[in-house]
């Protein structure tokens, strides 16, 4: 991989590691490993956590974020996710990782992440990335160019996105401030809803036509 080796950009990410347990509980042990099997575990700090005895290294371990993801796709981009569905012992730690690859002109369309502020460092490519502030701060788009090296940040709740502005293939990582941070894609979750919003409701809100409203409605839900 050309750009930054992967070893910086993770030492980047861990700096966000000591500022993200505010909304996922605390710990109150060395480790809680996740176990889908409530009857094998110990109840300890609010979760089923896996026997101490019985934790291995493969539970706090994932191979994989080498191999590009799979950019053929509507948005032309691809989130490889490293949370505690993959990485059980990340239960209670506050923290998850993805990387993000980017075709030109390819997007990570506007989104929220409802449990976890991101910290994304660009590896390869030039994005534009922002997010826009609440109402109670009028709306203000904060948004740059980012090059190979470069690091921006995404408060936890706030609508952001990512566009490739460049002719080559992008490629990021990013850290989050949850073990499962979530996402809310918000053009997915507007128009593509199951059953779907009232068109009069959205077309009222979006200051569109119903007809308009019904056509991205029709679009969403077979993307979805």
């Amino acid at each position: 991989m050309e750009g930054l080796p992967l070893i910086t950009a993770f030492a980047i990410l861990a700096l966000v590691s000591p500022f993200v347990s505010a909304y996922d509980p605390s710990p109150l042990q060395d480790f809680c490993v996740a176990i889908p099997d409530l009857n094998n575990g110990v109840f300890v700090n609010g979760k089923f956590c896996k026997d101490p005895k019985l934790v291995k290294a493969d539970d706090f371990f994932y191979r994989g974020l080498n191999v590009p993801g799979n950019t053929e796709n509507p948005v032309r981009s691809n989130v490889t996710t490293v949370n505690v569905d993959q990485i059980p012992g990340l239960n209670t730690l506050g923290i998850s990782l993805v990387r993000i690859d980017y075709a030109p002109g390819g997007q990570n369309p506007p989104h929220i992440h409802p449990r976890g502020t991101e910290i994304l460092v660009l590896l390869e490519g030039s994005l534009y990335v922002g997010f826009v502030a609440s109402n109670q701060n009028n709306n203000t788009l904060f948004a740059k160019v980012l090059y190979p090296g470069d690091v921006f940040v995404f408060p936890i709740g706030q609508i952001h996105f990512q566009v490739n502005v460049g002719k080559t293939n992008a490629v990021a990582f990013a850290g989050l401030g949850s073990q499962n941070a979530g996402v809310i894609t918000i053009a997915d979750t507007v128009f593509g809803s199951k059953p779907p919003i009232y068109p009069d409701v959205l077309a009222r809100a979006f200051q569109l036509d119903v007809d308009i409203v019904k056509h991205l409605q029709s679009r969403f839900s077979s993307y979805n």
